[in-house]
């Protein structure tokens, strides 16, 4: 009883150091997605005296193709800013810390690591806006680059065609992405005893033995701490789409969040905006509560 008591007065006393990140998640977060979501029972422009319509937004939503289309593109985006991305770093960083590390010295290895990162560092608006530059149909620096190897049939307008221009996004947010799992590995396998990898070595395990069956185990928290930071990063992709396409063409990349911009300010449509980004929102919870689930299983089993 009295051990019980003694904890329960620990753990109060970190309250005091919690509260001002209790209230600035209430202010910036909390409040408003509250004011947000009651805007989204609304119709509004913005201007007047918004007008209660209770569900009409949401029942709007269900048969909106644009709005499931988008969440469909969406299932791509998070190909290319979580899956792949994911599987790359996992690959590089165990490649830097088993191979470059041990065999060339960490600073080659730390100078590598810089360089596969540094596309994380810029600014999204400066990436998408370089990129933009270098798949312009003319004198972009891709088409040019097909034309000097004598594949000039192959030229595009990677961005304009509805047919690629979704792959096209897909492919500069995997090179975007790669850097933040990366340096998350590599963290994680500082912890992992190189003495693992030596006596695989020793026993005659290639690489790519040692890669799946000593790496991938120890850094699972890793894994699946990229696996949710990058998904909800995919989920609210923004300035990637408005930067690149603007949703074109033709909405061939039109994503939750653009759709939901689109409605807001272009549309001046507030409440069937707030509507789409509280589906989203939601979405976002939902599948951060069932990664959380799963990492405790895992964690719980790996005991």
């Amino acid at each position: 009883m009295q051990q019980g008591r003694g904890r329960s007065r620990e753990q109060l006393a970190y309250l005091p150091y919690l509260l001002p990140g209790l209230l600035l998640f209430i202010a910036v977060i909390g409040v408003p997605f509250l004011m947000n979501l009651g805007t989204s029972f609304t119709e509004w422009t913005g201007v007047g005296t918004p007008k209660w319509i209770g569900l009409g937004n949401y029942r709007e939503l269900v048969e909106d193709g644009e709005f499931w289309a988008s969440f469909r593109h969406n299932i791509l985006i998070i190909v290319g800013m979580a899956i792949v991305p994911t599987m790359i770093g996992l690959v590089l960083a165990s490649a830097l810390t088993d191979l470059v590390d041990r065999h060339f010295g960490p600073r080659t290895a730390s100078v590598l690591r810089a360089c596969l990162y540094l596309p994380q560092v810029l600014p999204v608006v400066i990436a998408g806006v370089v990129w933009s530059w270098l798949l312009a149909p003319e004198n972009g620096a891709v088409n040019s680059l097909l034309d000097a190897v004598g594949l000039g049939s192959l030229a595009h307008d990677w961005l304009g065609d509805p047919a690629t221009a979704l792959w096209s996004v897909v492919g500069v947010m995997v090179w975007m992405q790669i850097g933040f799992p990366l340096v998350i590995f590599m963290s994680g396998l500082q912890r992992v005893d190189p003495s693992l990898y030596e006596a695989a070595e020793i026993d005659g395990a290639t690489w790519a033995r040692r890669f799946r069956h000593i790496t991938i185990p120890q850094i699972r928290p890793e894994i699946f701490v990229v696996l949710l930071w990058t998904t909800i990063a995919a989920l609210k992709a923004f300035p990637q789409i408005f930067v690149l396409t603007k949703g074109g063409p033709g909405g061939a990349t039109n994503v939750p969040s653009y759709y939901s911009w689109v409605n807001f300010f272009e549309k001046s449509d507030v409440g069937y905006g707030s509507a789409i980004s509280t589906v989203l929102t939601l979405v976002i919870i939902a599948l951060t509560v069932v990664f959380l689930r799963m990492q405790g299983r895992d964690l719980e089993e790996a005991r």
